[in-house]
């Protein structure tokens, strides 16, 4: 048995969920929440109390009210990460909650935040609240001593991206041990029992990112021979064809511009359903209702759809182009095509990339869930539980130095395996000179104001000299994560130093280590409001199960019991939308089920008279397990 201080798992943060899965000698598995094993993907959604920013839900009852709540829920989160304000654009129109620039007081740097009430949230703020509810979710499950993970990324993230996340998972409290990339992380899971050589290529296609990965796998060894993608391209930008869609019609049919975000929220939400619709049916129909008796209606066929989203799918199609080019491989090279990413549902993305590789894509992976595994997978390597797999990947851009005239000078090239280390000489242009400044860049571009500024730094402490004469080593290290690191030594004088390089859109050390405190000194407010979440879902879990008991097995109550039944129900729904005191509703749901009990015992009868057997699995009975951490209080009754 696995010491759970030496467990790792694996988390995949999402754009629109995320997951947290383990490894040990059987084998890679998810870890579900408290409603059970069909509750392991937790929305990447978290909700927040206007007045005091106090986080109120997350998951899916922060989905759930989102569109009463437009403005203090907060989704597509990893679409801001490791992003500046001004890079933010069209997001920023887009989102109904708030976001403007942080206010620093060097002035320097370009940090996003998320305004809620008087208090603002920077993107890893928020992507921490989602980690720390996987932690206590894979705490629950394996002990509290687990806490270190290795934590996947979009492969196509560059390095503040990277920092960002990392940032993330040291304020939720996790020890992150590795950054992977995304593909890769689901080829370990496809190829974990498979020992025969093929060259794979991994389609990853979220919500808010895409990936495309050419992968060797031989005997255990899994090595990325090339990546390519877009971090800004994925589900939402179907959902926002749509969006753009219906308010066009709308105005002009009706004359309303919608600036609603309470109408915007929704508007999202009917997209990603009819999304997901036209994922398994033909015709879809739309009705918004608009207030004075209008109403906006149409249908909407899969053809139509398929259009709108036609030019997203050929970019992904484009970069799987470039991605084989840059390692001279052609369709006919390629054994497999994985896919991945819950937009790769879309049976228009499945029919491209089919025809693009010439063979049918492998789907027997759940595309939601293979990520996750994959990272579990990765952990049990690093906890010596998987002995045989070896990772190889590579960086996915080029990275360098704007030099003399602002051209990019780079040093490192994309798709060079990590890790991996580049230098430079450098030397100063003016007598006494004692600091060179050093604006660091990732692009593929040629001029420097073409590519992305990681941070300007200042390397100190060169020796006085005539200009010339100093020798300045500057080395770039992309470590096994992917995120750079600089060091530099002047060779006359021996003189060295380490220099870390903070994004202009990130966060500084002192920064995430208050972040990090702030977070454990709000521990216990925060575990109080986290409990109240844990039982309103299992309180509707409960009650949606009787509530289809009661259709089902109503008739043979008595007409005042079954009213009783039913007034009590409708009664408890309404407290558990007022009550605050976690302990006083949980009381209350337990005290609810106890009266189901009659119910579901004349149900079991019923059915055992009709089947003449046992009834199996045709009745569920409420459960009755406690969600405080003590005994259940009924262990017949008690929910997995």
């Amino acid at each position: 048995m696995t010491d759970p201080r030496d467990i790792i798992v694996g988390i995949d943060l999402g754009t629109t969920n995320s997951l947290v899965a383990y490894a040990d000698e059987a084998g890679p598995r998810l870890i579900f929440g408290s409603a059970g094993e069909d509750d392991v993907l937790l929305p990447s959604v978290v909700a927040f109390d206007a007045a005091s920013g106090r986080v109120t839900a997350i998951g899916h009852e922060a989905r759930a009210h989102a569109v009463e709540q437009p403005l203090t829920t907060v989704y597509s989160i990893k679409r801001l990460m490791g992003r500046g304000f001004t890079d933010l654009g069209d997001d920023r129109r887009r989102l109904p909650y708030a976001i403007e620039r942080l206010a620093h007081s060097d002035g320097a740097r370009d940090v996003a935040a998320v305004v809620i009430g008087e208090r603002r949230f920077t993107p890893p703020e928020i992507s921490a609240i989602i980690l720390r509810e996987l932690k206590q979710r894979a705490q629950r499950h394996l002990g509290p001593a687990v806490h270190r993970a290795v934590i996947t990324v979009p492969a196509q993230f560059d390095d503040s991206q990277r920092q960002a996340t990392r940032d993330a998972g040291q304020i939720a409290g996790w020890d992150v041990v590795r950054i992977i990339n995304e593909p890769t992380a689901a080829a370990l899971a496809y190829g974990l029992d498979r020992r025969e050589r093929a060259t794979i290529a991994v389609y990853d296609l979220g919500g808010g990112t895409f990936d495309i990965s050419i992968l060797q796998l031989e005997e255990g060894v899994f090595e990325v021979l090339a990546t390519n993608g877009d971090t800004h391209l994925g589900g939402d930008d179907f959902d926002q064809q749509l969006i753009q869609l219906f308010t066009r019609e709308i105005k002009e049919q009706f004359g309303l511009d919608i600036d609603s975000p309470a109408i915007k929220q929704q508007l999202r939400t009917l997209a990603e359903n009819i999304k997901k619709r036209l994922s398994s049916e033909d015709l879809a129909e739309v009705e918004i209702g608009l207030g004075s008796g209008r109403t906006y209606r149409r249908r909407i066929e899969r053809g139509e759809f398929e259009r709108l989203i036609e030019p997203f799918v050929e970019r992904t199609i484009s970069a799987c182009g470039r991605a084989m080019k840059t390692c001279s491989l052609t369709p006919g090279d390629i054994n497999q095509v994985v896919m991945v990413g819950g937009s790769t549902r879309v049976p228009y993305v499945r029919q491209r990339v089919a025809e693009v590789f010439q063979c049918r894509p492998y789907t027997a992976l759940d595309p939601e869930q293979v990520v996750a595994l994959g990272a579990a997978v990765q952990g049990s390597v690093l906890m010596g539980v998987q002995r045989d797999v070896l990772l190889l990947d590579v960086t996915p851009l080029s990275l360098g130095i704007e030099t003399l005239g602002g051209a990019m000078g780079k040093l490192i090239r994309a798709n060079v395996r990590i890790p991996c280390q580049a230098t430079e000489t450098f030397t100063t242009f003016q007598d006494g000179q004692t600091k060179v400044k050093i604006n660091v860049l990732q692009g593929e571009r040629e001029l420097a104001r073409d590519c992305r500024s990681l941070g300007v730094f200042e390397l100190t402490g060169v020796p006085p000299m005539p200009a010339g004469i100093p020798k300045i080593d500057v080395t770039f290290l992309i470590d096994q994560n992917g995120v750079l690191t600089v060091s530099a030594r002047e060779q006359r004088s021996g003189q060295a130093a380490g220099v870390q390089i903070i994004p202009h859109h990130g966060l500084t050390r002192e920064e995430v280590r208050r972040m990090h405190d702030e977070s454990v000194a709000h521990a216990h407010e925060d575990m109080s409001a986290h409990h109240l979440i844990d039982v309103r879902t299992t309180l509707e879990f409960d009650l949606n199960k009787a509530e289809g008991m009661l259709r089902r097995f109503g008739h043979l109550l008595g007409q005042a019991e079954r009213a009783s039944l039913a007034e009590e129900l409708r009664a408890l729904r309404c407290y558990a939308a007022e009550c605050t005191d976690a302990a006083a509703l949980n009381a209350r749901r337990e005290a609810f089920n106890r009266s189901t009990i009659p119910l579901a015992e004349r149900a079991m009868t019923a059915v055992l008279q009709t089947s003449g057997g046992v009834a199996g699995d045709e009745v569920d009975r409420p459960a009755t397990a406690s969600t405080t951490g003590g005994a259940p209080t009924e262990p017949a009754a008690q929910r997995r």
